[in-house]
């Protein structure tokens, strides 16, 4: 990590700073064989070793249910990738620990291990079911981004904003459950009327496990300065994605700078308490320069450092601010 930070005073900041990454898609590769997540690999975005080099602490790996088993699948393929992913905790045990209460996050650390939060993309898992929600929530679920870009029952995703529909009446069953619950709500995906129908709904803090400016790169998967102003006014977390389509209006490319544009944009909008990491490491074929890996995380501390922010603030970038929003949520 020497190398990437450069600088003595910075790895420090980033080893004293809590890393919380609130989304990859690793799961998918550890399925399909891609990656042996145990070892440092050159395909992919992200296994053990290189959590363990970008100094990451807790990372939020998804569920993401792939179109052919939608809808009538979705639960099946959601229940056969945990299963997967299950085992592979089990056989690094030594090295990762699925985290179920916040309180479990200071213990991993003192143990050297790194925390695991498992999320759910794409409510169409629960296949209109609300005892489904609840049974994933027992397996130790603990975040859920309600819809993909499709159409599914609770809401429209960002793909369906010529509808310009909102949460249906399940929809809002399942925000007063997962309410309820202590489950984290993540609107990152959903179309903008079920945006501001979820902030209307829940009693709780929400957030954005992978999304950026709209201001700055008018994607449909971007959020307006409007929602990033009331999202932050709720005490939710927006969490930049490295996603160069997302981050850059040539959607081809983009650097560790666009990265960094959008952090300032978003705390200018929305305030230092609103913005976290989200990199949808392994969901994405481009990353930007100089943040090909998990690896590469300690450059966006240098890179905030750069740009002068306060080591105080760094820290709440780098996963602060996710791990209160944790704590209150998932208790």
């Amino acid at each position: 990590m020497d190398k990437v930070l450069g600088n003595m005073d910075l790895e420090k900041i980033h080893r004293n700073a809590m890393v919380v990454d609130a989304h990859c898609d690793t799961i998918l590769n550890i399925a399909r064989k891609t990656i042996q997540f145990g070892k440092r690999n050159k395909k992919g975005h992200l296994d053990i070793p290189r959590l363990q080099e970008g100094g990451v602490n807790v990372q939020v790996f998804a569920i993401y249910i792939e179109d052919i088993y939608k809808p009538d699948r979705a639960i099946k393929r959601t229940l056969q990738l945990y299963d997967i992913f299950i085992q592979e905790l089990e056989k690094n045990d030594n090295s990762l620990s699925l985290i179920t209460q916040s309180s479990q996050i200071e213990k991993n650390i003192k143990s050297g291990k790194i925390g695991v939060i498992l999320s759910i993309e794409g409510g169409e898992a629960i296949e209109g079911e609300i005892e489904l929600l609840r049974v994933l929530y027992r397996l130790g679920i603990r975040l859920m981004t309600l819809t993909w870009n499709q159409r599914n029952q609770i809401a429209d995703g960002a793909g369906e904003q010529r509808t310009k529909s909102g949460l249906t009446k399940f929809g809002i069953k399942v925000i007063k459950e997962m309410n309820q619950l202590g489950m984290l709500i993540d609107i990152s995906h959903l179309s903008e009327t079920g945006f501001w129908d979820v902030l209307a709904h829940s009693r709780e803090a929400v957030i954005a496990s992978h999304s950026n400016c709209y201001s700055l790169c008018p994607h449909q998967r971007n959020l307006k300065d409007d929602q990033i102003k009331a999202l932050s006014k709720k005490g939710g977390v927006i969490c930049v994605t490295y996603v160069p389509a997302f981050l850059s209006k040539s959607r081809q490319k983009a650097n560790l700078e666009d990265v960094l544009n959008h952090i300032d944009h978003l705390v200018k909008i929305g305030g230092i308490d609103c913005v976290g990491l989200g990199s949808d490491f392994d969901g994405t074929n481009l990353l930007p320069e100089n943040l090909e890996g998990v690896d590469k995380i300690p450059n966006i501390t240098a890179g905030l450092f750069r740009r002068k922010y306060k080591e105080k603030d760094i820290e709440k970038i780098l996963g602060g601010n996710l791990l209160r929003v944790f704590r209150k949520i998932i208790g």
